[in-house]
């Protein structure tokens, strides 16, 4: 897998009655960066991450890959490009682990078990990366809410994306688990952008952050420069206070009201 380099040019969000939920948003991300997204609930995460992979078109603005304008692109072309793991999971319990995963080969034509040795080997890398290989007979259903989550990111990872868009990855994870999908967001030749809640966390991973606040940008690029006790002051209506750890050289935020 390799990245693509992302360029978002003024897009916003319309509802349906006029009310705007997004305020023009701009940034480039080169190929195989991580951009986080942080900010209060109601900031405008989902509804920019939404833009990103298809869901909404932009009410204004474009999002291009390597230059091409997605909704240029079939939604096909798009879903080879771009894979996305959200927080609400699939309801069809009754599939196999191993057959959830291989669904991330349907863009390429193919998407379960009995498809050709190339899916095949697609799909059991994935689910080795996301250490699932023991559990790839087991019924989705019968899994546990973290167990599920590393499900549909070894789906997303068998779709061999060049953008990999993650919305709150860390949900229902235990904190061994946490850790295991930071570690993979670090390790991934791939482009992505991942909403997150815990600021040090995004301070950790990602290569930018995009700071945003009733759907409008607070500020964006290098997390030392984003994630900064006025900036979250403004975005979050909290203070913050930026803490050097004796035991490293990293630094850590701590939160007052």
């Amino acid at each position: 897998m390799s990245g693509a380099t992302l360029s978002v040019r003024e897009v916003s969000w319309q509802a349906g009655q006029g009310t705007t939920i997004l305020h023009p948003v701009s940034f480039e991300l080169p190929a195989g960066q991580v951009l986080g997204l942080a900010g209060a609930n109601g900031a405008g995460k989902s509804t920019l991450l939404r833009l990103l992979y298809r869901f909404h078109k932009p009410s204004t603005g474009s999002v291009f890959l390597d230059g091409h304008d997605i909704w240029k692109m079939s939604a096909r072309s798009t879903a080879r490009k771009v894979a996305a793991v959200l927080q609400e999971q699939p309801t069809d319990f009754a599939l196999s682990v191993w057959e959830i995963v291989a669904l991330g080969r349907r863009p390429h034509g193919t998407g379960f078990s009995g498809s050709g040795r190339k899916d095949q080997e697609i799909t059991e890398s994935a689910l080795d990366t996301m250490a699932l290989l023991p559990l790839a007979a087991r019924s989705f259903g019968t899994l546990s809410g973290g167990e599920r989550q590393r499900v549909m990111v070894a789906r997303a990872l068998a779709q061999e994306p060049e953008l990999l868009i993650l919305d709150e990855p860390t949900n229902h994870l235990d904190i061994r688990h946490q850790l295991e999908i930071v570690a993979l967001i670090s390790s991934l030749n791939i482009t992505i952008v991942t909403s997150l809640h815990d600021l040090n966390l995004a301070g950790r991973v990602c290569d930018r952050v995009l700071l945003l606040h009733q759907g409008r940008t607070v500020a964006v690029g290098l997390p030392q420069d984003v994630l900064t006790p006025s900036h979250i002051e403004k975005a979050y209506s909290v203070q913050a206070r930026v803490e050097q750890l004796a035991s490293s050289a990293e630094t850590h935020l701590t939160f007052h009201l």
